[in-house]
Parts: structure tokens; sequence; C-alpha cells
């Protein structure tokens, strides 16, 4: 088992990944996922986000997506893990947890003081997992999202 920054040539690995996990997800017809947008995202000029790879033997077993964030009453930069997944046949086998904690070692390289991700209510799996690590889960928070029509609108309002 090893874990590798992504290169350029685990794109479509990725992208079918990513795939693989909205459809666990129940959220595959949300997926727009392409492999050119997001080779841009990761290793264009101004990348957005940053990859792993989990492998065993060479082939690709798992990733995680994470991107920086900002926390105003921390004054630092933190990071956000948006993806972490392990193909269903490797799962168990410690790869998600040599992934987080790949995260993690980058968040401490750059002095992060948190490390945050989001679960679905309904994945008692992953829930159990996280908090098996010592992650705590912050029940008193809900997630906002505004879609493309949302942004546009609200956009517009202030025109």
């Amino acid at each position: 088992m090893a874990v590798r920054p992504a290169r350029e040539a685990d794109v479509p690995t990725i992208v079918r990944f990513i795939r693989e996990l909205a459809d666990y997800e129940q959220l595959l017809h949300e997926v727009k996922a392409s492999e050119s947008a997001l080779r841009e995202h990761l290793f264009g000029a101004r990348p957005a986000c940053a990859a792993l790879i989990a492998e065993v033997e060479a082939e690709a077993v798992g990733f995680a997506l994470y991107f920086q964030t900002y926390s105003t009453f921390e004054t630092a930069v933190c990071l956000h893990l948006e993806d972490l997944y392990v193909t269903p046949e490797q799962r168990g086998a410690g790869h998600g947890k040599a992934l987080l904690a790949a995260v993690a070692a980058r968040a401490r390289e750059l002095g992060c003081p948190r490390l945050q991700w989001n679960v679905l209510d309904w994945n008692a799996p992953a829930i159990a997992f996280y908090e098996s690590l010592g992650a705590g889960l912050l029940r008193e928070w809900e997630t906002c999202r505004l879609d493309a029509a949302g942004i546009a609108r609200i956009a517009g309002a202030s025109d």
C-alpha cells in the first residue's frame, strides 16, 4: 500500500472515482466532472485543489481531494477534504486511513489549525470510521449551498 500525490495521468482515474463516489452517495445525476476541468484545477497555472492516490501494486484503489480554506476565527489557512474514496473491494484494508493521514500531514506542513470535511448523515460506516479516528461531528452546523441559478439570482439582486 502506498499514498502518493496525484499525477496528470491520474485524472481519468480520479474522474472515474468521483463518479463511483457520487453513485454510492446517490448523487450521480449531479456529477458534471470533466477530465479537462479537473486537469486544469489540479495541474494548471493556478491549481485550485490537490489530490492524493492510494495504490496497491501500482493500481489506484482510492483518492483524496482537498483544497485550502481560511478561518477568520483562527486567522489561518485550513484544509477542506472534499472527497475521500476507496473502491469497495479495497475498503477495510487501511487505505482510507492512509489517505486521511496524508492529508493531515499536509495540513500539519502548512500549519493548519483545522482539517474539515462533510459526511452524509445516513453514511453510518463513514461516520463510524471518522469518529474512530477522533474526528468530531459538528452536529449544530448545517451546510448551505447556492447552485449556479441561485448565485446568478443573488448576484443580480445587487445590480
